[in-house]
């Protein structure tokens, strides 16, 4: 059994107008068993918060450092904590 586990992560660069949160929730589904969200922020990043199996939220962050993203990412800054839940699905905000 695998360890459940929150990821939240911001992701700076090039990130927004260019299907970022699209590209994002469209992995976290291909991944399966994640739940969240992705959101553009008001400075210029997009927020992304994962909960699931720790393999796939890692497997998630990975893609986000990545080259396959759309635009381009110049940094990811993570923190890792305990699921709060809620969230149904993978949503874009």
């Amino acid at each position: 059994m695998s360890e459940e586990v929150r990821l939240v992560a911001w992701v700076r660069g090039h990130v927004q107008g260019v299907g970022f949160r699209w590209f994002t929730r469209a992995k976290a589904l291909e991944i399966g068993g994640l739940s969240g969200f992705a959101l553009n922020l008001a400075d210029g990043r997009v927020q992304v918060v994962a909960e699931g199996a720790r393999e796939g939220c890692e497997g998630l962050l990975d893609w986000l450092q990545g080259s396959d993203t759309p635009g381009r990412v110049e940094g990811v800054t993570e923190i890792w904590d305990t699921p709060r839940g809620g969230y149904d699905g993978f949503a874009i905000r």
